[in-house]
């Protein structure tokens, strides 16, 4: 019987997700046993368009990319999102709240060589607008985070491929600081968005000291589930929380506005 056969994709990103996968080292001999990969830009030559499962980073942003994902989708039994980017639009969707020409004038015209000189009909330039690409295609599976857990991408394809369901989970980041003993956030002065935010980084940012962004998103109901006691506590709501800070969550902002 053959192996499925898995591509990797990369769109508007940093291609940290992938590098991840790489970073598996011995354990991703676990992975190769199961899985064909027949195209992983980052890590071989050799390319295939036959494949079974599509493993897709980044966002959609230029009209080539919607046509060229909406082919991956065509020619894969499934399809997993990988990383913020992928999930959520990524840090690159905060630029949707300005027109390309605004974002186009604040980021080159202080630095030669711009698009004064390239000229407007560079197609770089072809109305950019960030997406999730479950707002373009039918997405299958995601994998949140920024960048991805390399242990939790091997579980999720492994009970994929056994036929579980893949163990992401749906609780929020404070439910992992208490079991970790940390201090919250809140009590030493930041603010923190592991009330609203998936959990399943090991509360990594908390850990180190740093304020939790919500790379991995929010939880699926996080009006119900958002640990009301500690927002009750020091004053906050979950719309307070969820209008604070939007690195990774901007896309929640454009849809409670319906949109942009």
């Amino acid at each position: 019987m053959s192996k499925p056969r898995v591509a990797f994709f990369d769109f508007s990103s940093c291609e940290g997700c992938q590098l991840q996968i790489v970073n598996l080292e011995e354990a991703v001999i676990d992975v190769i046993k199961l899985v064909d990969i027949v195209a992983f830009r980052e890590a071989m030559k050799e390319h295939s368009d036959d494949y079974d499962i599509a493993i897709v980073e980044g966002s959609i942003t230029r009209p080539m990319d919607v046509e060229r994902i909406k082919k991956i989708r065509e020619n894969a039994k499934i399809l997993i999102a990988l990383g913020a980017c992928a999930h959520l639009g990524g840090v690159q969707r905060l630029g949707n709240q300005w027109t390309p020409e605004e974002n186009k004038a604040e980021v080159y015209s202080r630095h030669p060589g711009g698009p004064e000189s390239t000229g407007d009909d560079n197609p770089f330039f072809e109305k950019p607008r960030h997406l999730a690409l479950d707002e373009v295609v039918k997405v299958d599976y995601v994998i949140p985070g920024c960048p991805i857990d390399k242990g939790e991408f091997a579980k999720v394809l492994i009970a994929l491929l056994t036929g579980k369901k893949p163990p992401i989970p749906d609780y929020p980041v404070c439910v992992e600081c208490k079991k970790k003993e940390n201090i919250c956030m809140f009590e030493i002065g930041k603010f923190c968005m592991g009330p609203l935010a998936r959990a399943g980084c090991g509360a990594a940012c908390p850990s180190a000291g740093n304020e939790c962004e919500a790379c991995r998103g929010y939880v699926s109901d996080p009006h119900n589930n958002a640990h009301m006691e500690v927002l009750k506590k020091y004053g906050l709501t979950p719309q307070e929380i969820m209008q604070r800070n939007t690195m990774f969550t901007y896309r929640y902002i454009e849809e409670a506005k319906g949109g942009v």
